[in-house]
């Protein structure tokens, strides 16, 4: 009669558990990652809170370095395709594109862990050069490229008035770290009060930008 361990429905079961572990060790390295920070973080703490051994993580990830890579891969970067796709399939105005990408910011990334590792990286990038230039390449690069297709999409229909878009991105860009910020801070940050709504000042955001861009009709110039 076979073992218990070795009949297929335990099989299986190590077989699903295998498949499933690079997802645990992520999810635990994100978690810790954001909680403790990147240089405090230790890769026994990860495989213990993933529920395996340290030599484990190690089959997966060669070093603590690469298991962030590949969290961050998971979390941010790996999803601008599906948001370019997006952007390519929409058939409204730019200032319904560029409300909608704000918004939905907040629900993918910013109202998850997922957004700890803007407050991370404006943290600790100055002591891991290498991290840095890698979140620049594979996050903030790519970021500020599709708001700024967004924001020339509108500017080439004349929705948009004239501006230097470039410039223009970063002001898209700043209360989203702003968020991302108070998102993981203390609760003793200031701004952390009952009154405060993300949501709400999202779309208060979004008001001032577009009134800013908004192209309007010349004044005419003829006396009254």
């Amino acid at each position: 009669m076979p073992a218990p361990s070795s009949t297929p429905d335990a099989q299986a079961k190590r077989a699903r558990r295998k498949e499933s572990r690079p997802g645990e060790l992520l999810a635990a390295a994100l978690d810790l990652f954001v909680e403790k920070g990147f240089a405090a973080t230790r890769v026994e703490e990860v495989a213990q809170r993933a529920g395996v051994s340290k030599g484990t993580l190690f089959l997966y990830f060669s070093s603590k370095e690469e298991l962030f890579k590949a969290v961050v891969r998971q979390s941010l970067s790996g999803r601008f395709q599906e948001w370019s796709d997006e952007v390519d399939r929409c058939t409204g105005s730019s200032a319904d594109l560029l409300r909608y990408g704000m918004t939905s910011w907040w629900e993918r990334v910013g109202n998850t862990n997922a957004s700890g590792i803007t407050k991370l990286m404006l943290c600790e990038a100055h002591n891991f050069p290498e991290m840095a230039a890698f979140y620049q390449a594979e996050v903030a690069e790519p970021y500020h490229l599709l708001v700024r297709r967004i924001l020339q999409r509108g500017l080439d229909s004349g929705e948009f008035a004239d501006t230097d878009i470039d410039l223009a991105t970063y002001s898209v860009t700043a209360p989203l770290i702003f968020l991302a910020m108070w998102k993981h801070s203390p609760s003793t940050h200031p701004c952390t009060t009952e009154a405060f709504d993300p949501e709400k000042y999202i779309a208060a955001q979004v008001h001032i930008i577009l009134n800013g861009l908004r192209a309007r009709a010349p004044a005419d110039p003829r006396p009254p």
